[in-house]
């Protein structure tokens, strides 16, 4: 009967988590690292993370720099960046790489409180997934009296209430997030 429960709410957790993760790829007009996490280096024949070949730093608010362990594969990774296509332009000034973050207008500011309400739905959508999978389970188990069965589902209700509610809570916070100048 925990199992049940349990494992729901673990996998619930990691569904938030995965929301969060995506949420951070959303710029919000300040230099963040996170927007370099899926740029991949072809370095010396081999496709790596651009955080294993370089420390990446915010020197001002709206900046980020690149400095490479090995200065060799400066251009590699500005190619790794542009392929990456993650609307920066790397500026090289043969030391480090620089990438400035434009301010955002009005306009595209609400293109991304778009983007991250349909990420929050999409979560929600998994959401109601696994708490139908739990019900599922649940009326499978033949261990379990109705009784219980009536109440687990009950229990599985208040899971999928509080974790919506997380939800809400997060995508309130990126769009304020993404609406302040």
């Amino acid at each position: 009967m925990d199992d049940i429960l349990g494992l729901t709410e673990e996998k619930m957790n990691k569904a938030i988590e995965a929301m969060e993760k995506r949420f951070t790829n959303v710029r919000a007009g300040r230099a963040n690292p996170a927007i370099l996490d899926h740029v991949m280096v072809n370095y010396y024949g081999t496709s790596t993370p651009l955080k294993s070949l370089a420390t990446i730093s915010i020197p001002e608010a709206r900046q980020l720099m690149i400095k490479p362990f090995d200065r060799g594969c400066l251009s590699d990774i500005e190619k790794g960046i542009y392929e990456a296509n993650i609307g920066l332009t790397p500026n090289n000034n043969g030391e480090t790489i620089i990438l400035n973050i434009p301010v955002l207008t009005e306009e595209t500011r609400k293109g991304y409180v778009k983007e991250v309400k349909q990420i929050a739905e999409e979560c929600k959508i998994n959401l109601r997934t696994l708490r139908q999978d739990a019900n599922n389970d649940i009326k499978k188990d033949e261990e379990l009296t109705e009784d219980d069965k009536d109440n687990m589902t009950e229990e599985v209700q208040e899971l999928i209430n509080k974790y919506n509610k997380i939800v809400d809570e997060k995508l309130s916070e990126k769009e304020k997030d993404l609406l302040s100048v």
